[in-house]
C-alpha cells in the first residue's frame, strides 16, 4: 500500500475527497496532513480522519528551513499531494521527494497558472476551463502534467456556479489520478 501526504491551506474538500476516496482503498493511505495556516478547516476535517497533522510554521523562517523542519517530521511516504496548498514548493522538498510531488490546478494548464486560475479564466472570457493534475517543479504550474478534464462554461454562467463544477472535477479526477499513477507503477 503506498503512503500519501497531502498538503492544504484552506477549507480541505480536496483532501476530504482523497481521505473518503483511500478509506475503503487497497492501493493507498494518507498518513498524514500538512498545513501551513493555524485556523485552516483542513485541520478539523484531518481529525475527524483520525489523521496527523504537521504544521508548517512559516512566521520569520526561511522556506529552506521551515522545509527542512517539515521534512523532519513527515513519516516514510511515497507520494505528496499538493490539494489547496497554496504556498509554492521550494528547493529543499524537490530535492527530498524527486518526481514525488503532484499538485492539483483549477485550470487547464498551462493556460492560467497561480493561485487564482478559476478567476482568471473566468475573467478571460474562456468557455472551457478545467483541471489540471501536474509533477511539481521549481516553477509555478510547470511541472509535467498528468490528467486534465475539462469543464465547460455557459455564457452568462455565475463565477459561483463554475467554481462549483471545478470543485466536482477536482474531487473526483485527484483521486483517480493517483490510483492511476499507483496502477501503472509511477509510484
Amino acid at each position: 500500500m503506498k503512503r500519501l501526504i497531502v498538503f492544504a491551506s484552506g477549507s480541505g474538500t480536496n483532501f476530504e475527497a482523497l481521505a473518503a476516496h483511500f478509506a475503503h482503498s487497497q492501493l493507498a493511505e494518507i498518513v498524514a496532513v500538512v498545513c501551513d495556516q493555524p485556523q485552516a478547516a483542513v485541520l478539523a476535517r484531518a481529525a475527524r480522519w483520525q489523521i496527523p497533522v504537521i504544521m508548517a510554521e512559516y512566521g520569520h523562517t526561511s522556506k529552506a528551513a521551515v522545509e527542512q523542519a517539515v521534512i523532519a517530521q513527515l513519516p516514510p511516504a511515497d507520494l505528496l499531494v499538493l490539494a489547496g496548498y497554496m504556498r509554492i514548493i521550494g528547493k529543499t522538498l524537490l530535492a527530498a521527494f524527486p518526481n514525488r510531488i503532484i499538485n492539483l490546478h483549477p485550470a487547464l494548464l498551462p493556460s492560467f497558472p497561480g493561485r487564482t486560475g478559476i478567476e482568471d479564466a473566468y475573467a478571460y472570457g474562456v468557455r472551457v476551463t478545467g483541471v489540471t493534475v501536474h509533477y511539481v517543479d521549481a516553477g509555478i504550474d510547470s511541472g509535467q502534467i498528468i490528467a486534465q478534464e475539462p469543464v465547460r462554461i455557459a455564457p452568462g454562467e455565475p463565477l459561483a456556479q463554475v467554481e462549483t463544477a471545478i470543485h466536482e472535477v477536482e474531487h473526483r479526477l485527484l483521486p483517480q489520478t493517483i490510483d492511476t499513477l499507483i496502477k501503472e507503477g509511477a509510484i
